[in-house]
């Protein structure tokens, strides 16, 4: 893993401590351990990606390697548009992004049969402010459209406090700060948006990428976090692993049943349930109907090439997602993301049998 992240030297240092506390083995740091088979393959395996992502790939890869020695990952997290491209050129055994490959990308990659997409786990995008008086603002997607549009422009307009009645909200400006990266987690932002503002669907519109119409970008979700912490006034979108590690203020959004909620495991969980036939064209999970939905949740998945050369640390690739999907599911909770459903495990599982190992 790269040391420039205080967030991921964090969670190794507790995973690190996981360790000794339970005598050497992380079968007790999460979940249910690795267990030992008798060939899971071996072999150092590069990915890159999903920065939404990892930090259940950080806890849960280090795990991996603590029951499988002979495995050890390493994990770059560059952004879901990032992971993409290096899918594509071939430099990483797998890739990770928030937002399953287009049909223009998995032709660039080989087409169809040369590879197969699986969803790892639900996360959800919180929106995160910096307004130390003002605590669990509300929003509503109509709103927070016209924020990101640079049509509400300080926090005392008439549409926020029509929302946060009673709260005192400061006749400063808001800042705006978004993805500068190709990010899955601004694809699943911009879809809820576009769904809830028909303004912003036909101005701005769906991606990893698109033209902004207001506000300064941040790398990654530690970038955003770190831009929302440092500025008063200002709101983002970031994951809520990182939400939490960084101690930021989260509002309430209101989803598609007319209720505030705040982000949460329960909600991606919920929204993740009105989802029947979950594919890579059949993915999204924003603004789901019920009471408990959160409205910007989220999937994400893994890119595997279908044929590996390497018959060692194909096999290692493999075993290994057959874990994370399956007993790595319950380590993704303390970081707050949500298992997958037994519909998304299995339809990752047999994804994983049509890769071909040498």
């Amino acid at each position: 893993m790269r040391n420039s992240s205080p967030f991921r030297l964090l969670l190794a240092a507790a995973a690190a401590a996981a360790l000794v506390a339970c005598g050497g083995s992380a079968s007790n740091s999460g979940g249910s351990a690795a267990q030992p088979t008798a060939d899971v393959g071996s072999g150092q395996l590069q990915g890159a990606g999903s920065t939404f992502v990892e930090p259940f790939f950080t806890k849960a890869f280090y795990q991996y390697n603590a029951d499988h020695s002979k495995v050890s990952v390493n994990y770059q997290a560059i952004g879901s548009g990032g992971g993409i491209q290096q899918f594509t050129k071939g430099t990483v055994d797998f890739g990770a992004t928030d937002v399953p490959m287009t049909a223009a990308e998995v032709a660039a990659a080989g087409g169809d049969a040369a590879l197969v997409q699986l969803p790892s786990t639900i996360g959800v995008a919180a929106i995160s402010y910096n307004l130390p008086a003002v605590d669990n603002l509300k929003l509503d997607g109509a709103t927070l459209a016209d924020i990101y549009l640079g049509k509400i422009k300080t926090w005392d307009d008439p549409k926020l406090k029509a929302l946060n009645s009673g709260a005192k909200l400061p006749s400063s400006a808001i800042t705006l700060v978004h993805r500068s990266d190709g990010s899955g987690t601004s694809y699943a932002f911009t879809d809820y948006l576009s769904k809830v503002s028909p303004e912003w669907k036909s101005t701005v519109g769906v991606g990893k990428s698109v033209q902004w119409p207001a506000g300064t970008g941040g790398k990654g979700n530690e970038g955003v976090g770190q831009a929302v912490k440092s500025t008063d006034g200002a709101i983002g979108y970031v994951e809520l692993a990182y939400v939490i590690q960084s101690k930021l203020q989260t509002a309430q959004v209101k989803n598609h049943s007319g209720k505030f909620v705040a982000p949460s495991i329960g909600g991606a969980t919920a929204a993740a349930a009105t989802l029947q036939g979950l594919s890579p064209t059949n993915f999204s999970i924003t603004d789901a109907p019920g009471d408990s939905a959160y409205p910007i949740s989220t999937y994400s998945w893994v890119m595997l090439k279908t044929n590996q050369a390497d018959p060692q640390k194909g096999k290692a690739l493999v075993e290994l997602f057959k874990w994370l999907v399956t007993g790595g599911q319950p380590i993704s909770k303390d970081l707050q993301y949500a298992p997958l459903p037994k519909e998304a495990s299995d339809f990752s599982l047999a994804q994983l049998k049509k890769v071909k190992v040498a």
